[in-house]
């Protein structure tokens, strides 16, 4: 029997490790995969040094070979998923600018080339970046003169305590955003109170103010944050999109399927019929699993463009500290009886101040 089980579990370890050794042969090596050959190493010199003890030894390492690897977030992630071929992603956009945008170029913009732009941008962040002659307008709003942009995007930020990371956010995103021939205008909204910080009210207090400002499109994103690739365009497709399901932090590996926070597209009017974000979850976790929940209580079906064109690269950062795990397992678990009175329309909030910075709306509220 103690045969057998070491047949099993040997043979397992070389299956998984040959998978994982043939990965890192075709991508970019992680701080992960430097840490499983040192501890490999480690581990060789070890049985080496103390070979009395060999057998123990052997088994030992063999056990945690195989934690290794099936704790991997490889063994539990998606490297592939439904997505939104890139002939179909001009037919499934959703066209559409602000109420109050005009614009005096004489043609449309065109966005074939953007959607097959295969360039990836590197997440270096410098001032230089954004030249003289930029044309971004106080409040951070920006269109292209060359033509007429067929989308408006309200980029909403929600943001507390991590200054050095929102102006890289926003000097490389206006970077990134110009490429895209769309009109935009970036909100930043900052709780001020001493509260644990509520990610999704902050979102919910963004997209009332863009709502207000006419803007047909929201985009709802995290500041440690930046994408990649400029084909992912920061525009609305007809049902909620997922912009951020490859991030490096995962290896480019989507966690689980029905995850959809990080950086998201939705229209307007589909968040409003969903009564926006639940108001409820104060600290870390939680609201963005709420939220798919109301997209399928109100039978929208989330997209995403593939794995290529989604890629992130996320900031290091401090997290806010993590939501009781039990209210949340709780909130999640009433969320669809909840989400008729929870939400916009019961969203209280005191703003504080509004500035229009060069880069963009900073709006402060009390929660």
């Amino acid at each position: 029997m103690q045969l057998l089980l070491t047949f099993v579990t040997v043979t397992t370890s070389v299956v998984m490790s040959t998978k994982w050794f043939k990965s890192i042969n075709t991508r970019k090596k992680t701080k992960f995969d430097y840490d499983i050959i040192k501890s490999a190493c480690y581990l060789i010199n070890f049985i080496a040094m103390r070979h009395v003890f060999k057998k123990k030894v052997l088994y030992a390492g063999v056990v945690v070979i195989v934690l290794i690897i099936f704790l991997h977030p490889d063994m539990c992630g998606h490297r592939t998923y439904e997505y939104i071929e890139k002939d179909d992603i001009l037919d499934n956009l959703y066209y559409g600018t602000a109420e109050n945008f005009s614009s005096n170029a004489l043609s449309d913009c065109e966005y074939r080339d953007i959607v097959f732009d295969e360039t990836t941008l590197s997440p270096g962040i410098k001032d230089g970046d954004l030249v003289e002659g930029h044309r971004i307008k106080d409040g951070g709003e920006y269109a292209p003169l060359e033509c007429k942009p067929k989308f408006s995007t309200a980029i909403v930020v929600p943001y507390r305590d991590r200054a050095e990371q929102l102006r890289g956010f926003l000097i490389y995103m206006h970077m990134f955003l110009r490429r895209q021939l769309i009109h935009y205008r970036i909100f930043v909204i900052e709780q001020v109170d001493s509260r644990p910080f509520n990610r999704a009210k902050l979102m919910n207090v963004g997209a009332v103010i863009a709502a207000r400002a006419g803007f047909p499109c929201l985009v709802l994103q995290d500041v440690d944050l930046l994408p990649l690739r400029p084909a992912n365009i920061y525009a609305c497709t007809k049902n909620p999109r997922h912009l951020s399901s490859s991030i490096d932090k995962f290896r480019f590996v989507l966690p689980y399927l029905d995850l959809f926070g990080g950086a998201i597209a939705i229209t307007t009017k589909q968040y409003l019929d969903i009564n926006g974000m639940s108001n409820e979850y104060y600290g870390w976790g939680g609201e963005d699993d709420d939220l798919y929940i109301r997209l399928e209580a109100h039978g929208l079906t989330r997209c995403r463009f593939e794995p290529g064109t989604s890629r992130y690269h996320m900031l290091t950062h401090r997290h806010e500290p993590r939501t009781n795990t039990h209210k949340v397992t709780k909130l999640l678990k009433n969320a669809k009886d909840r989400l008729k009175e929870d939400g916009l329309n019961s969203l209280q909030y005191t703003e504080v101040a509004t500035v229009l910075h060069p880069l963009f709306t900073h709006i402060m509220v009390d929660l």
